[in-house]
C-alpha cells in the first residue's frame, strides 16, 4: 500500500512556501521515462535550478522516491512516485537563466530538427551540462530555451573545450534506441584535430585501453592502462604543416572521457591548445598562429536507425577560429616554401614523448 506520508507537506515546506517557492510536488513517472536518471529527471522539472543544488536537494534526503531515499543515478521506473520540494527560482538559482530570452543565442546554434532528435553546433567553452562551478549548460539551457520539450536528454558528451555536433533526444524511447547503437558500435563520430609534428603514420588505429581516475576536487584525468576500458581511435591525416603541425581526421566508435586527446598524446601528438594533456611549448607556438583555444572539432556524427535502418548523418562546419589558425599555418608554410632558410617557425617540442600511463595499446594501418 502506498504510504500518504510522503504527500502531506512538512513545516520546513510550509515554510518555503511562504518565503515564495514552489510547492511540494508528487510527479508519477510514466513509462516514456522509465529508466532515466533521477537526477535528470530533477533537472528537466527544476528548470533554472543549478546541478548542484539539485544534488543538494537529494543527498539531504528533501528529494524521495516511493517515500525512500534514492541516489542521484537511481533509474527511475513506471509508476515511481518522486516528491519535488519547494526550490526557490530566487537566491542560489539566480545565477542560471531562467528565461527563453536569455538563451535565445542557442536557437541559432541548432542545425537538426525532427520529431525524434535535435542537434546542437555546441560551442568550444560551453559544458554539456551544470556541474561543478557551472550554474548553466548546453541541456539546461536547451530546456530552458524549449520547455515545451520535458524529455529532453544527451545522447553522448563532449569536453568543454570541443566544438561541434551534440545530440540530444526528445524522448526517452529514442535516447534508449541511440544508447543501442552506441554499445554496438553502430555510431560513427568524425572529429577534426590539429595535432603537433609531422603526422607520419598513415591512416592508423590505435587500439589502447583507458584509465578514468578522479584527482581531489574533482578533476578528471585518463591514462592508457592496459587494466582500463577498451578504446578505438582512427587516426588519418588530412594536412600537415611542415614538422610544425598535423591536421587529422579522427573517428571514435568507443566514446571514453578524453579518448582522442589521450590516444594523440600517446601517439607523441598531442592535440594543440589541450593545457590536461597536451605540450605547453606547443601549445605557446600554436598561439602566434591565433590559437586560443584547444583545436578539437567534432564535425560529422552518422548511424543507421535501428527500428528502420535509415541512414542517418549530420555535420557542423568548422569553426571561423579554427579555419583562422589553419590558414595563418598555410601561410607561413608558403613563406618557407619561397624562402626556406630564411624562414622562421615558431618552436615547436617536437621528439619530446607525451607517452603516459603503463600501457603499451597498440597501432594497425587501416
Amino acid at each position: 500500500m502506498h504510504n500518504l506520508a510522503e504527500s502531506v507537506p512538512t513545516d520546513r515546506d510550509k515554510d518555503a512556501v511562504r518565503q515564495g517557492k514552489s510547492a511540494v510536488e508528487i510527479r508519477t513517472v510514466g513509462a516514456e521515462l522509465e529508466g532515466q536518471r533521477l537526477d535528470n529527471f530533477l533537472m528537466a522539472r527544476l528548470k533554472g535550478v543549478p546541478r548542484s543544488h539539485v544534488y543538494r536537494l537529494i543527498r539531504s534526503g528533501q528529494v524521495r522516491v516511493n517515500s525512500g531515499r534514492a541516489a542521484p543515478s537511481y533509474k527511475l521506473r513506471a509508476g515511481d512516485r518522486v516528491r519535488v520540494p519547494p526550490v526557490g527560482r530566487t537566491g542560489t538559482a539566480a545565477a542560471a537563466p531562467s528565461a527563453p530570452e536569455a538563451v535565445a543565442w542557442l536557437a541559432d546554434r541548432i542545425i537538426y530538427e525532427d520529431a525524434r532528435l535535435l542537434v546542437l553546433d555546441k560551442p568550444a567553452g560551453l559544458a554539456v551540462h551544470g556541474g561543478s562551478g557551472v550554474n548553466l549548460g548546453c541541456i539546461e539551457a536547451l530546456r530552458v530555451l524549449r520547455p515545451e520539450l520535458e524529455s529532453l536528454e544527451l545522447v553522448h558528451r563532449l569536453d568543454r573545450g570541443t566544438s561541434g555536433c551534440l545530440l540530444v533526444a526528445k524522448r526517452r524511447s529514442v535516447l534508449r534506441a541511440l544508447h543501442g547503437v552506441l554499445r554496438d558500435g553502430g555510431m560513427e563520430k568524425r572529429y577534426l584535430a590539429l595535432v603537433r609534428g609531422s603526422w607520419d603514420h598513415g591512416n592508423v588505429e590505435i587500439d589502447a585501453r583507458l584509465d578514468v581516475r578522479r584527482r581531489k576536487h574533482g578533476e578528471v584525468v585518463v591514462r592508457v592502462d592496459d587494466d582500463g576500458k577498451p578504446a578505438s581511435s582512427r587516426f588519418r591525416r588530412v594536412d600537415a604543416f611542415g614538422s610544425v603541425a598535423s591536421l587529422v581526421e579522427v573517428s571514435i566508435g568507443t566514446g571514453r572521457t578524453h579518448q582522442i586527446r589521450v590516444h594523440a598524446a600517446h601517439a607523441g601528438h598531442p592535440i594543440a591548445g589541450d593545457e590536461r594533456y597536451g605540450d605547453p611549448a606547443f601549445n605557446d607556438a600554436m598561439k602566434a598562429y591565433g590559437l586560443t583555444r584547444m583545436f578539437l572539432h567534432a564535425a560529422a556524427v552518422a548511424f543507421d536507425w535501428p527500428d528502420s535502418g535509415e541512414p542517418f548523418a549530420v555535420s557542423a562546419p568548422l569553426p571561423a577560429d579554427l579555419k583562422d589558425v589553419l590558414q595563418a599555418l598555410d601561410r607561413a608554410r608558403a613563406d618557407r616554401g619561397r624562402n626556406p632558410e630564411g624562414s622562421q617557425r615558431p618552436r615547436s617540442a617536437g621528439g619530446r614523448s607525451a607517452r603516459s600511463g603503463r600501457g603499451s595499446g597498440s597501432r594497425k594501418r587501416v
